[in-house]
């Protein structure tokens, strides 16, 4: 059994003639002691691992809820459930950051150096550690507080959106950006208030190190956004007629089966704005929304959120029930998304599968329709006022706008009540495009209103590049992947991401898990490669700059 000491007990490195000179059962005494520390220490993580699972299960139990709400809660319910969330989130927070955790943490670092750097419980403990640290420095008051606030912000803003009514939400979006500076202070001190917020989602990034990534991504998408404006845009009427809900939802649960999505293990339901819960390893749920008249919106929709949940199922089931039982960030997590709805769904490869499948399933509205137009249609690249609706060349530049809002927003440069206007200024600046209304505009995405200002946009363009990357060391191991994907077959991609990602759960920080996948440090270099190639045969592209 492992000590629970890392290095030598006190005294023995001494000399060999003096160690002659122990007692004749010192040797067993000492094998006695290091079985008792080690004993001791198997016991303190018993006791940790009991704690962590008692926390998991209360924040998963606020997960339920939160699906709840935003599926089939009556309107009703909105002022108790706001009422029951807060009171979840305070008492997993009180039972996570209770001092006897502390202690136990404080007892079991040295016991975690014993072990194999990539253990499970090696892991686990420099995870929960570095949780823990930072989760004693936030009131449980305060948890409970903007808990609460959020919940009743979300159910409001279900309403405005609709009812164009930025009114309405002016006061909680207030609130919640007094949240997230408040938040950053308890975690302070910092370089800018929104690091400790950009931290929580994706591990190592700053908002230095965010904008040294989106300045030379945009150095890249500007050239390219602007050379295809100037082209004939494609014709994507045939995704605009009539589709019948039922028959759009069956399509896309046939074909998340055959990515591996298992039902057994989820569900799939609608919501306002898409998302993915995990609730247990056997309880990994999406959400989507139908439009009849868009047949991308759900269908991409659903992609997206499988993607998501593919990981979540994906992950070790040893890991179930504790902080590792996850995806490492929000930035690795929207690779697999963005790389299952765009790399794969988007793909000619893929549609060469299931374009036949789609036609069988529409036969009138897609009569006529050539699987080259249909797939011009799904890539078409047009400046656009949603950022879900986006194409993948000015998706980025959509991230970019928010995170520079965010900022604005957090530092006191804008105000609340003026961000409908500089929303308006700066979109028609960046994509050359003024929204008609703030429902288009600064009302389109949930986030702000029921997750806090700052901290979660950067994770999608984060994930745009990791997937690219991610999707090309698969290919480069398995080259049969194209042909395996125009015969509707995933079991290889699917089983290497397994391997190399999904598995593995929050045990590695981002970037460790994408240097083991992928060989190297995150870089934008796949990413543009890939759009190039892709969007390089329809239109005429400018050289890279030198």
């Amino acid at each position: 059994m492992a000590s629970l000491h890392a290095g030598p007990e006190p005294g023995a490195a001494r000399t060999s003639a003096k160690a002659k000179a122990k007692p004749a059962g010192s040797a067993g005494v000492a094998a006695g002691r290091r079985s008792v520390n080690a004993t001791s220490a198997e016991s303190r993580l018993g006791e940790l691992k009991r704690r962590l699972q008692e926390v998991h299960d209360i924040a998963s139990a606020g997960a339920v809820l939160g699906w709840d709400q935003a599926t089939y809660m009556p309107k009703g319910g909105a002022s108790a459930r706001a009422r029951q969330g807060a009171s979840l989130s305070r008492l997993a927070h009180q039972r996570f950051t209770d001092a006897a955790v502390g202690k136990l943490l404080d007892g079991l670092m040295v016991h975690a150096k014993s072990l194999p750097e990539d253990s499970d419980d090696a892991c686990l403990i420099r995870v929960v550690r570095r949780q823990y640290d930072k989760a004693v420095k936030v009131p449980a008051e305060f948890v409970s507080r903007r808990e609460e606030v959020a919940s009743a912000s979300y159910d409001a803003w279900t309403r405005a959106r609709p009812a164009n009514d930025f009114a309405a939400m002016r006061p909680f979006l207030e609130r919640m950006l007094d949240f997230s500076r408040e938040y950053a202070r308890y975690l302070g001190p910092y370089d800018h208030i929104a690091d400790p917020l950009i931290d929580d989602l994706d591990d190592g990034m700053t908002v230095a190190s965010v904008r040294a990534l989106f300045d030379a991504l945009r150095a890249e998408l500007v050239p390219i956004v602007r050379a295809i404006a100037e082209q004939p845009l494609a014709d994507d009427s045939c995704l605009r007629r009539r589709f019948p809900e039922a028959q759009q939802l069956k399509f896309s649960v046939g074909v998340i089966r055959r990515f591996g999505y298992d039902f057994d293990r989820g569900r799939l339901d609608k919501t306002h704005h898409p998302f993915c819960t995990r609730l247990a390893s056997g309880d990994v749920r999406i959400t989507t929304r139908v439009k009849e008249n868009d047949l991308g919106d759900a269908l991409f929709s659903t992609l997206h959120e499988a993607g998501h949940a593919l990981y979540e199922q994906g992950v070790a089931p040893a890991l179930d029930g504790m902080p590792l039982g996850g995806g490492t960030s929000m930035g690795v997590h929207e690779s697999q998304s963005r790389l299952w709805e765009n790399l794969v769904g988007r793909s000619r490869g893929f549609w060469e599968h299931f374009y036949p499948e789609l036609r069988q399933a529409f036969p009138e509205q897609l009569k006529g329709v050539p699987l080259e137009t249909f797939y011009r249609a799904i890539n078409k690249v047009e400046r656009s006022l949603i950022r879900t609706d986006a194409d993948e060349v000015t998706y980025n530049l959509h991230v970019m706008l928010r995170f520079g809002l965010e900022l604005d927003l957090l530092e006191g440069r804008l105000k609340v009540k003026d961000l409908p206007e500089a929303w308006r200024a700066r979109f028609k600046s960046d994509l050359g495009l003024e929204p008609p209304d703030d429902r288009d505009g600064c009302l389109q995405d949930v986030h702000w209103y029921a997750g806090g200002i700052g901290g979660a946009f950067q994770s999608y363009t984060i994930g745009n590049i990791l997937s690219a990357q991610l999707y090309a060391a698969a290919v480069e191991a398995h080259p049969e992947i194209f042909q395996e994907m125009s015969r509707g077959e995933f079991g290889t991609l699917r089983a290497w991401l397994g391997e190399n990602l999904y598995r593995h759960g929050r045990k590695f920080k981002p970037d460790e898990v994408v240097r083991r996948a992928t060989g190297k440090a995150m870089t934008i270099e796949p990413y543009i490669a890939y759009l190039r190639g892709k969007y390089g045969e329809p239109y005429e592209l400018p050289p890279r700059r030198a």
